[in-house]
């Protein structure tokens, strides 16, 4: 009976001692395969980010690239010209950032004729917007006086605003269009238009201040033409067919809901400026130092 009992303790022991020995192994190829199986989904999901995110650095990169090759063209010109601009982009840009959450939450609704509507309704903000800033452009140079720059920098400064105005009312065009095809992960297109006009600003500021020695309205009309590049490539795209499901055409609905987009715009444009202004004033105090052309030159080509 001892023996026979042992016997079929043996056997009762045996399947489990068959079963725990391979579990082992067993752990640790499930490790593995989690190690393989999170290193391949990090793999995808960079690569899905990047898709996005890559083309909207060059997007990003290259238009401020324009000013800096204008800067490297006809420095002193530019750079104190680059604190009235500046303000002015600021607060576009701010404002035409609501534009990207809203935009948003239609594309993820599926209401995608709103995003044509946004943009138009945007435009006509940005427009305005415009219209009411050009007072710093016409009397750019009493302000930067007011402010205490030197005399030679603001009589320069005024007289480069002048020639700046389109520049401006490109913004007013080109900021809304990034914001709605970001929005649409068309971001490709974006970079790619965006590097188109980058290597016609380079020629254009060859062509036009080497070549053609316009010097400064040289310098002013140069960076009007590159940016109205930008404006009629993402425009041309947009409207002939590009976003078809998006764009239906313009539309008297622009026109409808406008102070609630006011101030949307407002609030996103006051953030915005927040953030970028500071840099600016850190020139305009440059401005009271000596020598402060040589100083206002350095830092803003820096």
């Amino acid at each position: 009976m001892m023996k026979s009992e042992l016997g079929a303790i043996d056997e009762r022991k045996a399947p489990l001692l068959e079963y725990s020995s391979p579990a082992v192994g067993s752990e640790h190829q499930e490790d593995e395969d989690e190690d393989v199986d999170l290193t391949r989904r990090v793999l995808v999901e960079s690569k899905k980010l990047w898709h996005i995110v890559g083309p909207a650095i060059i997007s990003r990169i290259t238009p401020y690239s324009m000013f800096v090759i204008t800067q490297a063209f006809a420095a002193i010109s530019i750079a104190s010209n680059v604190v009235v601009v500046g303000f002015n982009i600021g607060l576009l840009l701010g404002m035409a950032s609501a534009l990207e959450t809203l935009c948003g939450q239609a594309y993820g609704a599926k209401k995608y004729h709103m995003l044509g509507i946004y943009m138009q309704r945007s435009w006509i903000i940005l427009f305005i917007c415009g219209v009411l800033l050009l007072p710093v452009y016409i009397f750019a140079s009493p302000i930067l006086k007011l402010l205490g720059q030197p005399p030679k920098v603001a009589e320069l400064s005024g007289s480069v605003a002048i020639w700046m105005i389109p520049l401006q009312f490109s913004f007013v065009f080109q900021f809304p269009l990034q914001q709605f095809l970001q929005s649409q992960l068309k971001t490709g297109v974006i970079a790619w238009v965006s590097l188109a006009a980058l290597l016609v600003h380079v020629f254009v500021s060859w062509l036009f201040v080497y070549r053609l020695k316009l010097e400064v309205v040289g310098v002013a009309v140069t960076l009007n033409f590159s940016w109205w590049v930008l404006v009629i490539g993402l425009m041309g795209y947009t409207v002939f067919g590009g976003c078809p499901l998006t764009w239906s055409g313009f539309s008297i609905d622009a026109f409808s809901g406008l102070w609630q987009f006011v101030k949307l715009s407002a609030a996103s444009g006051l953030m915005l400026c927040l953030e970028n202004w500071y840099y600016k004033i850190l020139i305009l105090m440059t401005g009271n130092l000596k020598n402060a052309e040589i100083a206002v030159d350095a830092l803003s080509i820096w």
